[in-house]
Order: structure tokens, then sequence, then C-alpha cells
């Protein structure tokens, strides 16, 4: 903790040599602020030596030599007590409203530990222009950097490596005149919003007894703080503001900073929507809900939306930055990251608890996912739920986290205010001068429980009988005010009854509160809309091509571009698609989604595709990005065409956060195709937490529709556990009430359509899509050119590749996935002939209609077997099952059941051993064709080759 944070390496503009100062004529470097060779300097006794001589004579001292070397000696000593409190200095400031910390100041923030004691504390001290002084003594020096370092805010900010950055905040915060100053009307201002803060928070705890709202109560000095955010913000040109905060008053930042209104919150209090009616959806708790408004202040209007969240705390995080990210692009701000701020609000325990705070800290200088820095607010309550401090982390501070991307963290006391509206505002002008995050740690308490239900003394009794006898902040601030004479006895009282006579006329007023309309399908979103119940409306979209666009991709996805050296493999790639586009032929799964990417863009959208190895691709199979092989220089061939814009970005190594950028990307522009890919697809798990809480539920929790695309590589080649699965049924057994679209597609071209479908409907629903490994390159998962010209639409069900009239059909394998290659390729070399393979590439909304129409024209069918790779309690099986028995019924099949062929019930999703999987693989094949389980004919795998 006492540690001093080293440089390693240097500002951009200190990268050469750097001459000297002048030392007659020139300021006292800024030690702390300076460059390594400006520090040496400093602190070189030659150098101060003839500093100190040439200062004296030009303020008229006459100082002999014994004289001069003691005042460089002193001066030397002087810097490096400067030193010390801008690194340390923060240790002894004054943070704790209820002072139960116990923060001694560290001895070597004392003049005795620099030698200065008796007389020598009055001695004159030349300091050369550090801290704005000339001259001065070690008593005044003190006082100055005790006010400075040591009031009710302790600058962390050492640590960071660029000087600029550190001289900005230096020159902000030092000097005997740095004080914190409003304007009398500005400290009314802030005393109003406290009032307002802590008022309501009362009145719900008046009208509502017992029920849940994780106040404010005891931080309420972030409501003014945070109206700070939107004034300062409005003149630094910020336009746009994205909220992202957990639970604890949550409700006072939606009423008293987003103005939602008052009768509105109330109205959802009484166990009402705020939605109409007839909208749907299960609805959220009050203090998980969103909303968006607009402010003015000075003249300059701000828009501000406030995502809605879960119970989860900090999951929001990253959906905020994406959400930011895709607002700048919309705005065009994604250069100067100027007019939209990203700005979360932590606990101080989740802060330091939860991984994805890292993840998201981790984005702030990584192309593709950089939004220009996010002002975080942690709201420091010095408890999470019961635990305290000393079990809930590791270091000193909460905020310990930022430092490992150098973000400047403003510690600052609850109880004051003005401190916390000033370090919102330093906040804001360091953001929108150095577009980077930085932290602000309110300490502050949490005046009751957990939940206004809960017990707190029941584990942090000290802390509560000292919150019991502790003032309100309005209380403090107002007696502050009344000293300084801005406020005079009773103003507060009166401020605070006309504020409660307000909230009485809108607790009336929600008795009778309707909706009007859903928030959902506006500004971006205007001309999309709800999805029809209708079948046909679902699945009847034209995604062919003109044929002209289809050759003028094939031409722009084939040409090397002069002076590009590219990979002789790249160029073999590159061959075989020309033959592709030549011969009209053999489209593989990489060429039919450029052909959907690339026809996107021209037509006008966006396309933006992430992942750890997307680029490439994880099978090198994509090869969306073209790298020069002598200098590295990048081509990206889809970046080329008009209209549109096409963006690839290989991801850091992140699920959870990577998946939650994607998700905010894709709410806030649902004009662009934003698909996420998993390295393999049994990482998608990593991210588990954005697919529950957002992606299958946040249209039904909060009315927020979202086109995003997840590509998650599976199927059973052997590969073992995490390389197999990419558990198919956990995102089956969240489908309901239409949340979602799930697809296990076989053919390119029906890939292609999937994905253009996804744009081209005026509705947006997430699409899951189990994509292939071995199919990738399978000579049998092949397209033609008349399949994107001609096929006009996605298809639901594929049937079998042999012409087997319906009539004759015995015996139906439905499967979905690389498991029908198999199935095919055994079969034939079986020479079977009344057994139909029929692929399901779309498992929700599961297609009943089509398949009972197919079903009904097989007169002579004797059985259905549903036939897939994973175990029994993985994959379709349990969510087919009941869909395939109701298309039974329907199309008169009474009594028939459908049987499952497949792996059996097993605690790993696969097997790590190459000739078990290759059994099992065998065994289940023949299961579901009817075959021996040991006949003597090898089967094929999807690759291929002859299984053992």
């Amino acid at each position: 903790m006492g540690n001093e944070a080293h440089d390693f390496s240097p500002a951009p503009d200190e990268s050469g040599p750097q001459p000297g100062p002048s030392w007659a004529n020139a300021r006292w470097p800024l030690v702390g602020g300076e460059s390594e060779d400006e520090l040496t300097q400093a602190l070189d006794p030659t150098a101060m030596t003839l500093a100190v001589k040439a200062a004296a004579a030009k303020a008229g001292k006459v100082l002999d030599d014994q004289a001069v070397e003691q005042a460089a000696g002193d001066s030397i000593r002087a810097m490096l007590l400067v030193r010390t409190y801008r690194v340390r200095g923060h240790l002894a400031a004054e943070l704790d409203p209820l002072h139960l910390s116990h923060r001694d100041l560290p001895a070597d923030l004392t003049p005795e530990y620099h030698g200065f004691t008796g007389a020598a504390l009055e001695r004159p001290l030349y300091l050369g222009g550090t801290l704005g002084l000339e001259w001065t003594t070690m008593s005044e020096l003190v006082r100055i950097l005790r006010k400075n370092y040591c009031g009710h805010v302790g600058f962390e900010y050492m640590h960071i490596a660029d000087v600029e950055e550190r001289r900005f905040i230096q020159d902000r915060i030092e000097g005997p005149d740095k004080v914190i100053t409003f304007t009398p009307e500005g400290k009314r201002a802030i005393l109003s919003a406290v009032i307002r803060g802590e008022q309501y928070e009362a009145f719900l705890g008046k009208k509502y007894v017992g029920t849940k709202r994780f106040g404010l109560d005891g931080g309420e000095s972030m409501i003014p703080a945070l109206e700070g955010v939107i004034k300062y913000g409005g003149q630094q040109g910020v336009r746009e503001i994205v909220y992202g905060m957990a639970h604890r008053g949550r409700l006072n930042v939606l009423a008293n900073v987003m103005a939602k209104p008052y009768r509105v919150i109330f109205h959802e209090f009484s166990g009402g929507s705020a939605n109409p009616e007839d909208v749907g959806g299960s609805g959220d708790v009050k203090y998980h809900l969103g909303t968006s408004t607009d402010r003015e202040f000075d003249g300059i209007k701000v828009h501000m939306s406030l995502v809605p969240n879960p119970s989860h705390l900090e999951a929001v995080d990253p959906v905020v930055l994406g959400k930011t990210r895709a607002q700048q692009a919309v705005r065009g701000d994604l250069e100067k990251h100027e007019q939209v701020l990203p700005v979360l609000i932590h606990g101080d325990a989740a802060f330091a608890g939860q991984g994805i705070v890292w993840e998201c800290l981790g984005f702030s200088g990584v192309r593709g996912y950089n939004i220009g820095g996010c002002i975080h607010f942690v709201i420091n309550n010095q408890i999470g739920f019961t635990t305290s401090p000393q079990f809930a982390r590791s270091s000193p501070y909460p905020s310990d986290v930022a430092k490992g991307v150098q973000a400047p963290i403003l510690h600052v006391n609850g109880d004051d205010p003005e401190a916390v509206t000033f370090a919102c505002k330093l906040a804001i002008e360091f953001r929108q001068c150095f577009k980077r995050d930085i932290v602000i740690d309110m300490w502050c308490y949490r005046r009751f429980g957990h939940n206004e239900g809960d017990e707190p003394s029941f584990t942090q009794p000290l802390m509560y009988a000292a919150i019991k006898q502790h003032p309100k902040v309005s209380t403090l601030y107002d007696e502050r005010l009344q000293r300084e004479g801005v406020t005079k006895p009773g103003d507060a009282d009166a401020m605070a009854a006309e504020f409660n006579a307000h909230l009485e006329e809108e607790f009336a007023g929600a008795a009778d509160y309707r909706a009007n309309e859903a928030d959902w399908f506006g500004g971006r979103w205007a001309g999309l809309s709800k999805p029809s119940d209708s079948e046909e409306a679902r699945r009847n979209v034209d995604t062919a091509i003109p044929k002209k666009l289809f050759d003028s991709l094939g031409r722009t996805l084939t040409t090397v571009p002069e002076g590009l050296t590219i990979h002789k493999t790249l160029e073999r790639v590159l061959e075989a698609k020309r033959q592709m586009f030549a011969n009209g032929g053999g489209f593989d799964w990489a060429t039919a989604e450029a052909l959907a990417f690339g026809s996107l863009v021209t037509e006008g959208h966006g396309v933006r595709l992430s992942g750890q190895d997307s680029g490439r691709g994880t099978f090198s199979q994509r090869h969306a990005v073209w790298i020069d092989q002598k200098d590295e220089h990048k081509y990206i061939p889809l970046c080329q065409l008009p209209h549109g814009k096409f963006e690839v970005y290989d991801s850091p190594l992140s699920e959870y956060g990577v998946l939650g950028f994607e998700y905010g990307f894709a709410m806030a522009d649902p004009k662009s195709l934003v698909l996420w890919e998993a390295q393999f697809g049994d990482f998608a798990n990593g991210a588990q937490i954005i697919i529950d809480q957002f992606i299958a539920a946040g249209e039904a929790k909060w009315l927020r529709a979202n086109g995003l695309v997840l590509l998650l590589p599976h199927g059973y080649e052997g590969q073992g556990p995490e390389h197999s699965s990419a558990r198919l049924e956990r995102f089956l057994q969240l489908c309901a009430d239409d949340n979602l679209q799930v697809c296990n597609i076989t053919s390119p071209a029906n890939y292609f359509h999937v994905l253009r479908r996804q744009m081209l409907r005026p509705f947006r629903k997430p699409l899951v899509i189990m994509t292939p490994k071995s199919l990738l390159r399978h000579p049998m998962a092949r397209s033609g050119a008349d399949e994107f010209v001609s096929q006009s639409h996605f298809k639901r069900i594929l049937s079998d590749r042999l012409d087997i009239a319906d009539g004759k059909v015995r015996r139906l394998v439905l499967c979905s996935g690389k498991v029908a290659y198999d199935l095919m390729a055994r079969r034939d070399e079986a020479g079977i002939d009344d057994v139909s393979i029929v692929r399901i590439e779309q498992l929700y909304p599961f297609p009943g209609e089509p398949l009972a129409v197919r079903l009904q024209r097989m007169t002579g069918l004797e059985e259905v077997v549903w036939c897939q790779e994973e175990p029994k309690n993985n994959g379709a099986w349990f969510f087919v099952e009941s869909q395939i028995e109701a298309a039974l019924q329907q199309a008169g099949h009474t009594g028939m059941r459908p049987r499952y062929a497949g792996r059996t019930a097993a605690a790993s999703p696969a097997t790590g051993f190459a000739k078990r999987h290759e059994r099992q693989q065998a065994a289940l094949v023949a299961d579901a064709l009817g075959l021996p389980a040991d006949d003597p004919i090898a089967p094929k795998t999807a690759a291929g080759k002859k299984l053992a």
C-alpha cells in the first residue's frame, strides 16, 4: 500500500531525448508530473544548488555558500515530501463519514521524517514554482499539501505513466488557492438535490412500509454529483449519457436524475405496470427497470438512458459499453468519443469482487471496444450485504482493480456533497480531455440494511450504532451553508416541505396512471415492430440476391489487390473460391457467410463480427482479413463494398464481457447485423449470465428487442468434452414466448439465408446458431449458385438428398446438424431405400406445420426416430420429443411416438478418447437406421473417414 507505482513507459511525446532545463531562469519542474529526466535533475544536488543561487539573486537575497548548500538540501527534501504527498496523501484523507476507519497519518507525510524540526520548519524554502510557490516555509508547505491531498478528497493518480495526465490533475488540485468552490446559487442547488434524494427515500418508506427499494439513504450526495456530470458534460461536448447501475439508489436516480415521473414509480410500487396491458411480457421488479429522457442545463440538452439490468451485480457493465459504442457509431463519434459518455455506478463489494469489472476495464484501450473512457462511480457503503470490507477483498480500496488500466481514482467523503460534485466535475474534464476511464470512490454508508426489511445489526452492530447517531447529509450541509451565510434557518425545511407536497400530488395521480404506449420502438428502432403471430409472417421473407450482385461479390472476395503479398495457403483458398464462382457449384460455409455479409453491406446494413479469432476463423475457414506476409498490413475485402459498413474484430479473451458488449451494441443499432462467435461453442457457458438474463429474457422483462447472433461451433468429431458441445439443450430450455431462434444448420446456402433473414424481417429476435466444424469443408455440405439467387428463403427443414417418394418411406429419421451426413453416408453405403433423413434446421420456433405436412404424405410410415450425437440428457431430444409427437398427431399418425437414437445419458458432454468416440458414433448411426450394432460395414464419419 505504501509503494509508489513506477512508470515503465514514456509518454508519446517524450520518447526522444529531452533538453535539460536552464536552472537560472526556468520554473522548477513539477515533481510527480515530471518525466524521469526531469525528476533526476530536480533531485540533483549540483543542479539544485545552482537553481537556489540563481533564485536567491533574483529575489535580492544574499546567501553565503553554506546557506546555499543548506537551502539546496532543504529544497531536495521538500521536493521528496511533495512527491510523497502525491503518492500517499490519500492515505490521510478524511474519507469515512462515520469515522470508523482508522487512518493514521503515515510517518513519511510528516516534516520530521524528511528532517525538518524546530526552527527548520520556518526557514525560507525554495520550491521554484512547485505548487505555484517560489519561496515558502516547511510549515506552510505542509499546510498546503494537507489541504490539497488530505481533505475530503483523496487522489490516487501517481500510478499513471502518462506525464500529461498527472500534470492535468495536479494543475486542478495543487496550490495555496486550490479549494473546492461553488457559487451561492450552486451551493443551494446542491442542497436542493440532496434534500430531494433524502425526502424521496423517506416518502417511499412511509407510503410503502416494508417494501424493498434498496434506497440511497446515506449516499444522497450522488444525486447532485450525477447532475453535475450532466451539466459539466454538456459544457464539454457530451450530448448523450448511457448509465448502468445495480439496485442501490436506482429508484432515486430514475426519479431525481433521469426525471422518470414520480407517479409512474408510485404506480409500479402499487403493483401496476409502466407499459400498456396489451404489451405482455413478464415485467420485472421496479429497481431493475430503465428509462430514457432528455435534461437541459444552461441551454444544453443531453439525452440520457439507464439500461435495465438483472440482479446479477455488474452484469450490465459491458451492455452499457456496447450500447455506447453503437451510439458513437450512429453519431459519427468514433474518432473523438466526445458526444456519448458511459457512466457506470457500482457497489463497493461488487466492484472489487466481480470479474466482469476487470473485463470491462480491459476494453478501454482495445480496438473495436474502446469507447473513449468511462466514468465509474462507486457507492462505497463500506459493506457488502452483511460482509465487511476486510472479508470482501484483499486490497485497501474497492477501486484498486482500476489501477490495472492506469485510471485515476478520486476517493471522496460522501458527507460532503460539494466534494463529490467537484470529483465528478474533475472526472468529466479528465475523460473528455484524455478519453480514458476514471473512478470516483464515494465513501458513505447504508443507513438501513441490504433491503429495508433487513436487520444489519446482526452482523455490524458497531457500524449501525454509529449510523443511528449520525446526522443526515442535508443536515450537515445545511449547517455548513448557514455558517457561510448561504442559507438561513428554515430554508432547508422549506425546500423539503415544497418537495413533499409535490410528491403527495404525484402519489395521488398514480392511482389513475395508465401507460399510453410501450417504450421500445422509437428512435433508431422506428419502422421495426413486435412480430406477427402468423406462421407465414415468420417464414416467407425473400432473402435471395440478384445474380449481378452475386457475381460482383465473387470478384470482391477473390481479387487480391496489387502490393499485397498473401500467404500461399490463402492463395489456394482463393483459387478454390474462384472455381466455385466460375463453375456455379461447390460453395462452402465460409463463402456462403461472406456472401451474406457482403450482400447486407451492399444493401446499406452494418455488419459487426467479433470473437476471439474471428478474423481468420478458429478453423482457418473465414479469412475475412488478409495479412501481408512482408509487412503485416491488413486488407479486408468486405470493407471495400459501398453503402454499408463491415467490421471484424479479434476480441479480448473474454466471453462474459464481450458477449455483453455485443448485446449492448445490437440493442442500440438494429440496423446492423451483430454477431458474436465463440472460439468453441462450449465456451459460451462463460457468458451464461448474459445469455440467461439478457438474451433470453430481456424482451419479456424489459421490452427490449435484440437481434444479436451467436455463432457456436458444435459437433462431435472426437475432440473431447470442451470442443464438442455448445450445450444446445441449455438454449432450448430457455426457449418460450417466441423469445429466441435456435438453429443447427447443415447447408451453406441455408446459413446464407438465415443471416439475411435476420436483417430483412421487420422485427428482431436473438439468433443462436450451432455452427459446424467438420462441415466447413465437407464435400457433402456444399451449395450451388442457384441456391443463393433462386432459393428465396431460409428453409426450416431440409429434405433428404435422395429422391425417396414419401409414400415409400417406412422409417423417418429426424435429426439436426452434422450427424445428418453420417446417417446419409451409412444409409447409402448399406443400400437402404426406404429410410428418409430429414434435417430440422430450426429447432425453435419449432417448424411443426411444415413437418406435419411432410408426415401426412408418408402414408406407409412405421417408425419415426430422433437421432442426435449428444448424450440423451443433452442435445435436443427432450425438447423435440413432444413437438414431433404433436406433428405426428396433426398429420394423422395417431398413437405414433418418436424413438430416441443417440448416446446414453452422461455427466460429461463427450468422451476424450478417439476410439470410444468412433464406437459410440457408429452405434448411434446404426441404431437410427435399424442396422445391427455390430454390422461389419464400417460407417463413415462426417469427414468421410472409415471408422475402426
